[in-house]
């Protein structure tokens, strides 16, 4: 099979695990730049042009588009499946999943755990706002974060309403979420390919840190998850239309809380932490489906 990698980047580990797995199982591997890419509409003939040629003859894509680029990315993906192409990532539910308020409100719509959250449209009441969701400490979120850039954990009322009344300020969209304490600064990411839980690892924020992404200084060791959060991340992944995703789950008393639902990713976290061969899996996802 001809195999497209949308990736800005060669060198990214995820790219590069993806193109090592495709080629062990004697796929063409190809990794193309969404960004330069030039989609030509036309009815009965919709052409994706790169580099000024058309590309042609491909079978699948495994979409790792990035969040800055969510937009075009999607708009190639897109173009991919009027072209009859099979797509690891639905263009759909690539945008779906980009969209946090909106993913919050499929997965609790799905009857999903969450931690409480709230959204208003600059509300100046801001006490009432963080009472909503429990008190201080609470956290708030950019909606375009990512990675654990604009997440910010108010210890107290008068730094949360601060913080919140200063993103008002500045017009930026942000969430406010309970604060889980009994997480203890760690979270689980389960690593679905197709309906199956192919990897969970926990990740533990380091000392002082309350965010455990592991772009941010975290660590990861691998966990043998319990029923019930092995069914709310393949749950979460089905309403979301996701076939590849990395659901982020908090431990609480009240079971798994669903914080995020990731549909680009990374590999180089999951591999490393469970010694699983997560590429291959979703190589193998793709050879089922075409």
């Amino acid at each position: 099979m001809k195999i497209v990698v949308l990736s800005r980047n060669p060198h990214l580990y995820s790219t590069g695990r993806l193109v090592e797995a495709g080629e062990k199982r004697n796929h063409e591997m190809l990794v193309i730049d969404h960004t330069k890419c030039d989609l030509l509409i036309e009815k009965k003939n919709p052409q994706i042009l790169y580099k000024g040629k058309p590309l042609e003859g491909v079978d699948a894509v495994i979409p790792r588009i990035g969040a800055s680029v969510t937009f075009y990315g999607a708009a190639v993906v897109r173009q991919f499946e009027m072209m009859k192409v099979f797509t690891a990532t639905e263009s759909q539910a690539l945008v779906r999943s980009r969209d946090k308020l909106r993913s919050l409100q499929i997965l609790a719509r799905a009857g999903l755990g969450l931690p409480k959250t709230a959204f208003t449209n600059y509300s100046k009441d801001v006490k009432t706002v963080i009472q909503n969701v429990g008190g201080a400490p609470c956290v708030i979120k950019l909606l375009e974060g990512t990675q654990g850039v604009g997440v910010v954990l108010a210890e107290n009322q008068n730094a949360a309403e601060s913080v919140i009344e200063a993103f008002n300020g500045l017009k930026a969209r942000v969430i406010i979420q309970e604060f889980i304490k009994e997480a203890g600064g760690a979270d689980i990411r389960a690593f679905v390919v197709d309906g199956v839980v192919v990897g969970a690892m926990k990740r533990q924020g380091k000392e002082g840190e309350f965010r455990s992404n592991l772009h941010r200084g975290g660590s990861a060791q691998v966990i043998e998850l319990t029923d019930e959060e092995e069914n709310a991340a393949l749950k979460a992944a089905k309403v979301l239309g996701l076939g590849i995703a990395g659901v982020d789950m908090l431990q609480s008393k009240k079971g798994p809380l669903i914080m995020e639902v990731n549909s680009s990713p990374g590999l180089e976290g999951i591999e490393g932490a469970t010694g699983k061969d997560i590429a291959n899996a979703i190589i193998r996802y793709i050879e089922r489906h075409v």
